[in-house]
């Protein structure tokens, strides 16, 4: 009930502050203010982040993402996606430092199929929820869950995803629904990212409202 409770006070806070000026983080016909990381360092990264029909469009091989020149700190992302051909894998990444390997230090919001919403916790990035057990080993790729099922649509269908960070806490929903809250994060400021990985993925309207 707490944390249901605290994510709508965030997102009001998110709502009340959208009088700020929205940042179209995709301009709807190039990636032209876009930087790009890929895993084979011979690869094209037009062949795999590409603009069709106004719409990113992202290959998923070879694993890779890209990011904002800008870092951010205390936003709303908004971000719509769909699976074109099948489900598959793919994500969100805020708080991206140092964008110069193909695991970064950054926060993932998943968007593999079947887990939208979860957290993937990339390079020794940390939130409060993500508690190791006694005696084991921190994983390579910490995940804190979701808070429910995943509420994302099928294939051809577009889904949104709405990230709210405000001092560290990070709230999403999926297709409106509350999916999860992180907190404490070790890093409050960085870049915004969007992954490939796996298989191709759309995506458009990716904005970014700034939030006192």
């Amino acid at each position: 009930m707490k944390k249901i409770s605290l994510a709508t006070s965030i997102l009001a806070t998110a709502i009340l502050s959208s009088a700020q000026q929205t940042i179209d983080l995709f301009n709807g016909k190039d990636l032209s203010n876009w930087k790009f990381y890929l895993e084979d360092s011979t690869a094209k990264p037009e062949e795999v982040f590409s603009v069709k029909e106004g719409l990113i469009h992202i290959k998923g091989t070879p694993f890779g993402y890209m990011y904002t020149p800008e870092t951010f700190e205390n936003f709303r992302l908004h971000v719509e996606w769909c699976y074109p051909i099948e489900k598959t894998n793919s994500g969100i990444f805020v708080f991206v430092q140092e964008p110069t390997k193909i695991w970064p230090n950054a926060i993932e919001c998943q968007l593999c199929a079947g887990k939208a919403g979860d957290f993937v916790l990339l390079g020794g990035s940390d939130i409060a929820e993500f508690k190791l057990p006694e005696g084991k080993s921190r994983p390579e790729f910490p995940v804190v869950k979701g808070i429910n099922l995943s509420p994302e649509n099928g294939v051809g269908e577009w889904n949104n995803a709405d990230i709210i960070c405000k001092d560290g806490t990070i709230t999403v929903y999926i297709n409106g629904k509350l999916q999860n809250i992180g907190t404490k994060s070790k890093h409050k400021r960085g870049s915004v990212g969007l992954q490939s990985e796996g298989g191709d993925i759309l995506f458009r309207n990716v904005r970014l409202t700034p939030i006192k």
